[in-house]
């Protein structure tokens, strides 16, 4: 069981105030500079889409964002189990679910908050905004109004509506169920199930095992009151009435008794030990309540050993997780136009899910989830992390919206629809997922050098509460008390350890090894004791030379120049010990590595070649196949220019040395990047776009990092320090909270360090 994160108030205000409130915004798509576009893009121009639409509406969806938008809508009536605290309040969880489809989907979403209790409103408003959108995604709207709303909104409109309260946990459950029933050697036609929480989740669910095959007298939904019985009077209503059973059963206890299903979505600890030793052989326990299920699956098993058991909680095997559904859903159902979503896509959804569960998992799977995935009793619902979802579910979803009628626009080659979902998918995200996943197996102690300023502090906070390992904060423990006090977190001091030279046991070692390393370097043993003393980044360098520390992150508060002055006197880290500097830019779902952007100031060929090799190391580390472009104002010796030349060589010493790697040079970085400018060279040995740059010198390293992050909004990751023994990570000046986070998670993942 993976160890569950702890994430405080301030911690969680900072995420959505930081940097700018929110979670998403809006990005022109076109060209929005020049007169001619403000002119395509409006007045005149527009008029011709709009001519086009007014005369055939389905274009619409060649013209609009409308066949890639989805409308995220709550009231605020039950939000995340809060109950009904209002619209505005459910606007953080609304954009949540907004960033959720184009992360995991790519499909965008935009929240809107309806204020009013009143159904017949909320039905009317989302009518008359539906030309918008390609897809309604109802939320956290309290029953029986969200039963109402979202029929007489299928029943209007013709795009698909969906209340994922309802049929998102439907869809996973159903998925779960189908695997675990597999294992247990059952047919759904046969079982005995029983529902506990007769609310929108619990009904749909048991709608839809129902249409998978579970037959009505077999399936006992109870509530707060009891068993759900054909003749009941008290608390029913048209939606329960429908799962009435013909039955002598009155209580959960009862029904229990010799079930072989159990699906519940009602309240912690509704299910005792005993009705879980009561149950049919095999028996299925989904204990999906949050944030605490009816039953642990360790209480189950402590009484079952042979239960097959499912929770919400991510921190559980088989965790039933929305996020497995809706994004893919709404994929498949917007490529082909869909009029709605009906039993058939969710069912195919279900099988797609439970089919995937039952394939080889890939390491990079395994390694985020944190432990070999095999399918079995712990492993029947995939992962929602697995890449494999994006172009697995939505062909499933698309295929069964074809079959059965709801398709506006039919896909023809479903072999190409999938080769293009791929292409949909983000590789930054599940490389930062896959890196989080491999410091969380290190357990590494980060050094932190900088415990004078509050963002390094929260990030060590944040590092060790992700359950990534121990963070030793180097600063005076007063005022590093303080400095969390003022942040909010003072109660992270108890957690954290403050060093420095004040309370190390240590201090004799480092002085000793100092010394004999500057001796002879103008240094005498009052130096030493200085540096030792005074100097953070030497302090904090001693510790992860001497095994104290099993990485280091620093370059917060000082520049960079000298915070590598600093660490030389402990580590060999200069260019001619093979060091440099790679930086990662994730942009618009693509990685690219650029280097040297630390170490090297005007490297000559042999020098280039060494830095693409290290670049190409640091690329692989991180999961990507290394493409090498050696890059400058010229392509392959034109125009010829002496400042070009060394470009030109690097690839030769390459070629003797008889790399592993693609690489090719030297070029422009249209030619390195663009396939269709490419084109033009089809003699070079880069099988597509390069996503490592080996630049001519730092200075244009640097200004083409820090062009691509001011002007282009590029995340980057970096400088990483690669090529020196230990993992030491070097910061900006002005690098935020999660910056340090994921430099620190970079050096716990020992990417760039020289383990040969």
């Amino acid at each position: 069981m993976s160890r569950k994160y702890r994430i405080t108030d301030e911690e969680a205000l900072a995420y959505h105030f930081e940097p700018t409130p929110g979670k998403y915004e809006i990005v022109a798509s076109t060209p929005m500079a020049t007169q001619r576009d403000l002119s395509l893009a409006y007045s005149p121009g527009v008029a011709v889409p709009v001519q086009a639409i007014a005369d055939n509406p389905e274009l619409a969806y060649d013209y609009t964002v409308k066949g890639n938008m989805v409308a995220v809508i709550s009231n605020g009536t039950s939000i995340l189990g809060m109950g009904n605290l209002g619209a505005l309040a459910s606007k953080p969880v609304m954009e949540g679910k907004a960033v959720l489809f184009k992360r995991f989907a790519d499909v965008n979403a935009i929240d809107i908050e309806l204020d009013t209790l009143d159904a017949d409103e909320i039905i009317k408003a989302v009518h008359l905004m539906s030309p918008t959108f390609g897809g309604i995604n109802l939320e956290d709207i309290k029953a029986p109004e969200c039963f109402i709303i979202e029929q007489r909104l299928k029943e209007l409109c013709d795009i698909p509506v969906f209340h994922d309260d309802q049929h998102g946990t439907a869809v996973i459950c159903a998925a779960g169920l189908i695997n675990a029933l597999e294992i247990s050697g059952k047919k759904i036609e046969d079982v005995r199930i029983v529902l506990n929480g007769a609310g929108a989740a619990g009904i749909a669910c048991l709608e839809l095992v129902k249409s998978m095959g579970a037959q009505q007298n077999n399936c006992i939904m109870c509530d707060t009151k009891g068993v759900i019985y054909q003749g009941r009077t008290e608390g029913m209503n048209q939606w329960k009435s429908a799962h009435a059973a013909e039955t002598d059963l009155r209580t959960l206890e009862e029904a229990m008794d010799g079930a072989d299903v159990f699906l519940g979505v009602s309240a912690k600890g509704a299910v005792t030990a005993e009705m879980v030793a009561s149950m049919a052989d095999n028996p299925v326990i989904f204990a999906m309540a949050n944030p605490d299920p009816e039953i642990t699956p360790e209480e189950a098993h402590a009484v079952r050993a042979d239960a097959i058991v499912a929770t919400g909680r991510s921190d559980y095997p088989n965790q039933v997780n929305n996020v497995l559904g809706f994004p893919y859903l709404f994929r498949g159902a917007l490529d082909i136009h869909a009029r709605a979503i009906n039993d058939e896509m969710k069912i195919a959804c279900a099988h797609a899910l439970a089919a995937l569960a039952r394939e080889d998992v890939p390491d990079e799977v395994a390694m985020a989830y944190g432990r070999k995935l095999s399918f079995g009793r712990d492993y029947i619902i995939p992962t929602p992390f697995d890449p494999r979802l994006i172009y697995t579910i939505p062909p499933a979803v698309a295929k069964a919206g074809m079959d059965t009628g709801v398709a506006r626009r039919p896909i023809i080659d479903l072999d190409a629809y999938q080769h293009s979902l791929k292409a949909r998918m983000d590789p930054t995200a599940s490389i930062q997922q896959s890196l989080y996943a491999r410091a969380r197996q290190a357990q590494s102690r980060m050094i932190f050098t900088e415990g004078d300023d509050e963002r390094v502090l929260r990030a060590a906070v944040a590092y060790q509460r992700a359950g990534l390992g121990k963070s030793l904060v180097v600063g005076q423990e007063d005022d590093v008390k303080r400095r969390l006090e003022t942040a909010g977190l003072g109660d992270a001091m108890r957690e954290l350890q403050v060093v420095n030279a004040a309370n190390t046991r240590h201090l004799d070692t480092y002085r000793a090894f100092l010394y004999k390393r500057l001796q002879r370097k103008g240094m005498d043993q009052r130096d030493v004791h200085r540096l030792v003393t005074r100097d953070r980044n030497i302090f904090a360098a001693l510790m992860l030379q001497h095994g104290h520390g099993d990485g280091l992150v620093t370059g917060a508060t000082r520049k960079s120049a000298l915070v590598m002055d600093m660490i030389n006197h402990v580590f060999d880290a200069r260019a001619q010990d093979g060091a440099v500097g790679v930086s990662a830019l994730l942009y618009k779902g693509k990685v690219m590595i650029i280097a040297d952007t630390l170490v090297h100031e005007w490297p000559d060929e042999e020098d280039l070649a060494d830095i693409a090799t290290r670049a190409a190391e640091v690329a692989r580390s991180i999961g990507l196949v290394p493409r090498v472009a050696f890059v400058s104002f010229s392509t392959f010796g034109y125009p010829v220019s002496e400042r070009a030349d060394k470009m030109h060589r690097a690839p030769e010493v390459l070629t003797r040395r008889g790399v592993d790697f693609e690489f090719e040079g030297e070029m422009t970085v249209d030619v390195a990047l663009n396939p269709t400018v490419a084109a033009a060279y089809p003699f070079s040995r880069l099988t597509g776009p390069a996503n490592v740059l080996v630049v001519p010198a730092r200075h244009s390293a640097s200004i083409s990092v820090k062009l691509m992050q001011e002007m282009a909004g590029a995340t980057v990751i970096g400088p990483i320090l690669a090529g020196v023994p230990k993992p030491i990570q070097i910061l900006s000046t002005g690098a935020t909270v999660n910056d340090i986070l994921n430099m620190s998670v970079m050096a716990a993942s020992r990417i760039g360090a020289n383990t040969k």
